[in-house]
């Protein structure tokens, strides 16, 4: 389960993700480099040619190769997010996963264009298939939400089926096929004017994607200058409530978009990507390691990320706060008191030495420092 949005604006878009994974499993966050093309790429299950890579700024989960999002040096971001379509994903054979395929996108892509047209060539080329969660085994298919300064696409997909449709403005999704008869390009087994909502799985609960997905465009529509900031609380979100919801059903009460699904799903990674339209702005971005409620959104200049969040380490000490007030209600008040003022701090100083790129990585390295001795203490 995830939660993907963005904001496109004349001065450029704002692009943020909560992935939701299994929660016992380890998510780095990570300044990968670029790559000269040449030789054989290692995906999770296959080898492809090589087309190198540009860098980038990329969240994965330990055991795999693929990303749950990320950001490269163009400023395209791209995430993904689980869905369930009549096609049975766990009978696929060892293909291309949906993480691989953020992966890709991000390697090779310059536009949020461009990316729709690699990640939709290599789905139909490689198609879709393996496991996705180690702890369960499970195999799925994924919809996209890809962004740059100008615009984006949502992609949603069943095996090597797919459709898109452009973003103006705002888009959120979740885990559930959403374009209906809404999408403007398709791969060509998709018949003109179809219904896309008819390769959704009918016995697929949708509640627990519907209300996130609400609170998603609740959103994006309360203000016309959304904020980094606005998507931080929204990552945050308890379902309006400052304590974690205890009761869960399948029609989605209890289930918010930071996710508490004790023992089984969690939030473990967050970002929130600032892509400025103007090439002399420089790319910014926040990023949580962990659960949001209980972490620090730490600023960064990609490629310039604190060398830390790419050690489990780290994940696991934020994971144990998290069992903390999953365990007892009253301390997530506690923890924050400890953590808003130095991200406040952080986000104001970021602010300032933005137009200052010399600075920007002993700001990040510094920043880094900060949260770890707040994190010493709450340990």
């Amino acid at each position: 389960m995830c939660d993907t949005l963005c904001a496109v604006g004349r001065d450029g878009a704002l692009f943020a993700k909560n992935s939701d994974r299994p929660s016992t499993e380890v998510q780095l966050i990570e300044s990968l480099a670029a790559r000269s093309a040449g030789g054989t790429l290692r995906t999770q299950y296959l080898e492809l040619p090589d087309s190198g890579a540009v860098s980038m700024l990329a969240s994965r989960p330990s055991w795999l190769w693929g990303l749950e999002h990320g950001v490269n040096e163009h400023r395209v971001a791209i995430g993904n997010e689980k869905v369930y379509t009549r096609l049975n994903a766990n009978k696929e054979p060892p293909a291309l996963i949906g993480m691989d395929i953020v992966r890709l996108g991000l390697e090779r892509a310059r536009t949020a264009t461009e990316a729709l047209d690699i990640m939709t060539a290599v789905i139909e080329q490689y198609g879709q298939g393996g496991v996705c969660d180690e702890t369960t085994g499970e195999s799925y298919f994924s919809s996209f939400l890809i962004c740059d300064p100008r615009g984006g696409w949502v992609l949603e997909t069943s095996g090597r089926s797919w459709v898109a449709s452009s973003v103006e403005g705002t888009a959120a999704i979740s885990n559930r096929l959403t374009l209906g008869r809404d999408w403007t390009r398709a791969s060509v087994d998709v018949r003109s004017g179809a219904d896309w909502d008819d390769f959704r799985h009918p016995r697929a609960p949708t509640g627990h994607a519907d209300v996130r997905l609400a609170a998603s465009r609740a959103c994006l529509a309360r203000t016309n200058t959304i904020t980094p900031a606005d998507l931080a609380a929204h990552l945050r979100d308890h379902g309006g409530s400052d304590r974690l919801p205890e009761k869960f059903t399948e029609d989605g009460v209890g289930v918010t978009v930071c996710m508490h699904l004790r023992g089984f799903q969690n939030t473990t990674s967050s970002m929130i990507a600032e892509l400025p339209a103007d090439p002399a702005h420089p790319l910014r971005a926040w990023v949580a390691p962990g659960q949001p409620c209980v972490s620090v959104f730490v600023p960064v200049f990609p490629p310039h990320i604190p060398p830390a969040l790419a050690d489990p380490a780290t994940w696991h000490a934020f994971a144990s706060l998290r069992d903390r007030v999953e365990a007892d209600g009253d301390a997530l008040s506690e923890i924050r008191a400890l953590f808003a003022p130095v991200e406040a701090e952080l986000w104001a100083e970021a602010d300032a030495i933005t137009s200052q790129p010399a600075r920007h990585s002993s700001f990040v390295d510094d920043a880094w420092l900060r949260v770890a001795e707040v994190l010493a203490q709450l340990a």
